[in-house]
């Protein structure tokens, strides 16, 4: 009866540790924080967040849906220069940082502009992971958060 009780903890204790190497090693583990949007004074605005991913796998950004506009797209500034991008990388066990004077969401043509207070919903898709829909809140035209 302890043989038995023995073996059944080994395969238990394999089986865990085949399951755990299986999640571990392929998938991007993403979340969204610090998510807002500054409140627009044309009919363009932009959107920033951080994507945080905990898992063992890089994962890329590809594309970001909202209802506020049908043209939104994903740009990078450098050297004093914007231009839009194709995708991000989310590193594996890191960050994407999408900030004020760096990357970021950029909404064209907007349907209405949103006040401050309200929220607009976005959608953001990735390479692997499945779509995360985020809500971004308005805020003051000069707001510029710490990083979380």
């Amino acid at each position: 009866m302890n043989r038995r009780t023995t073996l059944a903890a080994a395969l238990a204790l394999t089986a865990g540790l085949t399951l755990a190497g299986c999640s571990a090693d392929g998938r991007p583990e993403l979340k969204v924080v610090g998510a807002f949007m500054p409140q627009p004074v044309n009919d363009m605005a932009a959107g920033f967040l951080v994507v945080q991913n905990s898992g063992d796998a890089a994962d890329r950004l590809t594309s970001v849906t909202s209802p506020i506009s049908d043209d939104v797209t994903i740009h990078e500034s450098k050297d004093q220069k914007m231009r839009e991008v194709s995708s991000f990388e989310v590193p594996a066990n890191g960050r994407l940082d999408l900030e004020r004077g760096g990357s970021h969401i950029m909404f064209m043509k907007l349907k209405q502009k949103p006040k401050q207070g309200e929220k607009v919903s976005v959608e953001l898709r990735f390479e692997k992971a499945d779509p995360i829909t985020v809500d971004l809140p308005v805020k003051e035209t000069t707001h510029n958060p710490k990083k979380p």
